[in-house]
């Protein structure tokens, strides 16, 4: 297929992810089957239309007859699994919610939403997925919890909103690290406080057999946690 053949077959796609409202509705009024057509990702034009925070174009997707709310990519990623890696979508995520997306789908390597908004560091949204029962307990393929995540970027808000929904302080993923293990690996340090103070275990080794401590990238970490653990009195 030449360049001009692949532009005109996905032109709602380039549309969608342009935020070119008039040409969608266009579009979607001389063939409403554009918008179940699926890229060489996978993907529909409801995708791209939530990568780029489009709400109008997919409130506008979303009167089809075709529309799945759930509908997921080639990686297996639905619109929530997007929208809830994105900033200041608020109003997307909750249109997405309203509509019924399901907050425990994965994509195909057992991802879920809460897992991207933890990475991401997005509280709200975080907030809104486990208001609508999303689970804190799911791990993914690499055994991770949101938590881990979290942990990893050091956001201390969601670390305890993720405690408060019963998440596993002390699980640890495929690499035998802990939520713990994390925090202090990449230079966390109140982070890690906060999980001490929470119970994570101090003695727990990865599958190298390293304690978390010893992961602090410098003795200014290592140096505050410990003073900050012994003054909780956590050995």
């Amino acid at each position: 297929m030449d360049s001009d053949a692949q532009q005109a077959k996905f032109a709602l796609h380039a549309a969608a992810r342009e935020g070119q409202l008039n040409v969608v509705e266009s579009l979607l009024s001389a063939d409403k089957r554009l918008a179940t057509r699926r890229d060489d990702d996978d993907r529909l034009p409801l995708h791209y239309a939530v990568s780029y925070n489009r709400l109008p174009i997919v409130e506008l997707l979303a009167e089809q007859k075709s529309f799945d709310v759930d509908a997921q990519d080639g990686a297996g990623w639905s619109s929530l699994h997007v929208v809830s890696g994105l900033k200041n979508a608020d109003a997307l995520v909750d249109f997405l919610l309203a509509k019924g997306a399901d907050v425990s789908a994965k994509t195909n390597t057992g991802v879920t939403a809460l897992h991207l908004s933890a990475s991401k560091s997005n509280l709200d949204t975080s907030r809104k997925l486990l208001d609508h029962k999303a689970s804190a307990r799911v791990k993914d393929k690499r055994g991770q919890l949101a938590l881990h995540r979290a942990s990893a970027v050091g956001n201390v808000p969601i670390i305890k909103l993720l405690l408060e929904h019963r998440s596993p302080i002390n699980a640890t993923d495929v690499d035998g690290f802990s939520a713990l293990h994390h925090a202090i690996s990449e230079g966390h340090g109140d982070a890690a406080v906060v999980l001490l103070k929470a119970g994570a275990e101090t003695d727990k080794k990865d599958a190298r057999g390293v304690l978390a401590i010893d992961l602090a990238p410098d003795a200014k970490v290592r140096d505050f946690i410990l003073k900050a653990a012994e003054e909780e009195g956590i050995d």
